[in-house]
């Protein structure tokens, strides 16, 4: 039964409702509205995710980012990832088999519900604009969801219009760029994804905007963002990973906490439990936060002016401590006595996100990452240096190995479910 249906349930017999069935459509609603703003994110328990595409699918960085946020995000789901990136892949398949071989074995066989397809980069051949090289993608796009879709009846496509070509730290290779191109296969990519009614993410328009920002503050670093140009690295990964979770349309907040010090009272909470809030010489409390925030590495500096030329903290990594009625003119702020950082009074008031700070929040973020990169790393031995190099040669111990590096998978995978639960946390500030 849905949420409208259990609401409007509590009229069956007058149009005008009683206080009490005031009191009781509040509280439906109180207990209703995280459950109506978490069902708008498109990812189910149970789901199982493959993401298909060429070398910066390959990569294997914006897919375990985004692994990575809806594992600490919803750490209750029970969602399955994939990466099927093969480089120098174009529509037609390319050195790891043609496009039916790599849909059957690399996608098909996967069982998904959810499939991502990001293709151009090679397709358009790094040339000005061709028809018939663009003919040539046209076709083999829609083959490829096609041939999915006839197989799995009811799979979820999200498809991605390519990620740039860096025309914007460098200039353009020849007249207009051969990112114009990419925008021009990624307009087709969108108009066909509407057509299809499959959810469409930008991957090149959020990055662009993010490199001339870049380049704008510090153009040297700017251009280590896409170095060769083609290939991202985390930084510019993390952009894309927004754009597609926004595409899904992914929650910016982790958790938010406002306390009022002088009223010694809990003014707001979303998507945490707070308890033993006490106040004294120093502000303490417990809080069990409902998610983890996505760790970033901001020591490194490319990636933190990926970062802070885009939106991306904004966006997805919202971690919101406030607290107001404070006396003292700074404090020190230590979340399970580990030293998070020193805060005056007026920054409390205004609120810190605590995303970007080195809470033990973060470090347990951090676990869970790189539990994502280990997962990967042992499914692309099994399906790359196993199952691929080894196909022709039909030998009998293959998929006894292939069974067993899938059951190691597994275990890591359920090792990252568990090091991604919230934990109880106490926090103390105390003035200086």
């Amino acid at each position: 039964m849905t949420a409208r249906r259990r609401i409007w349930g509590l009229f069956p017999y007058s149009l005008f409702p009683s206080p009490y069935s005031l009191l009781l459509l509040m509280a439906v609603l109180v207990v209703a509205a995280p459950v109506m703003a978490q069902s708008k994110f498109p990812l189910k328990d149970g789901d199982r995710v493959v993401f298909y595409g060429d070398s910066i699918t390959d990569q294997r960085l914006y897919t375990t980012f985004v692994e990575t946020y809806v594992v600490t995000r919803f750490p209750h789901l029970h969602v399955w990832f994939v990466d099927s990136g093969v480089g120098g892949d174009r529509v037609t398949g390319g050195w790891a088999g043609a496009i039916d071989l790599r849909l059957r074995r690399d996608v098909i066989a996967y069982r998904p519900t959810v499939m991502t397809v990001m293709l151009g980069m090679n397709d358009a051949s790094y040339r000005t604009w061709d028809d018939a090289v663009f003919k040539t993608y046209s076709t083999g796009y829609e083959h490829i969801l096609d041939t999915v879709k006839q197989a799995l009846p009811g799979i979820r496509i999200t498809v991605i219009q390519p990620s740039p070509f860096d025309d914007v730290t460098r200039p353009p290779t020849f007249e207009g760029g051969y990112n114009a191109v990419l925008i021009r296969y990624g307009q087709f990519v969108k108009e066909l994804g509407e057509r299809e009614n499959l959810t469409v993410a930008d991957l090149n328009t959020p990055v662009v905007t993010m490199l001339e920002k870049a380049k704008a503050t510090d153009a040297e670093t700017a251009q280590k963002i896409i170095e060769d140009r083609v290939h991202p690295g985390p930084g510019g990964h993390l952009i894309m990973a927004e754009g597609l979770l926004e595409a899904w349309n992914a929650p910016a907040t982790v958790a938010a906490v406002e306390i009022d010090a002088g009223a010694k009272r809990l003014a707001h909470a979303d998507n945490t439990q707070v308890t033993n809030l006490k106040t004294g010489s120093s502000l303490t409390w417990t809080e069990t936060d409902g998610s983890l925030p996505m760790p970033i590495d901001l020591s490194d500096k490319v990636v933190a002016l990926a970062v802070h030329s885009s939106d991306f903290l904004e966006a997805l990594d919202q971690e919101p401590l406030k607290v107001v009625g404070l006396t003292a003119a700074r404090y020190s702020f230590t979340i399970d006595g580990e030293k998070v950082g020193d805060f005056t009074r007026q920054q409390l008031e205004e609120g810190i996100n605590l995303a970007v700070l080195p809470t033990p929040m973060a470090k347990q973020a951090a676990k869970v990452h790189d539990l994502t990169l280990k997962h990967n790393d042992v499914h692309f031995a099994r399906w790359r240096d196993v199952q691929v190099t080894l196909q022709d040669y039909k030998l009998s111990r293959e998929p006894a190995a292939v069974d067993a590096l899938d059951k190691l998978e597994d275990e890591v995978v359920q090792q990252q479910r568990a090091e991604a639960q919230p934990k109880p946390r106490h926090y103390v500030l105390a003035p200086e």
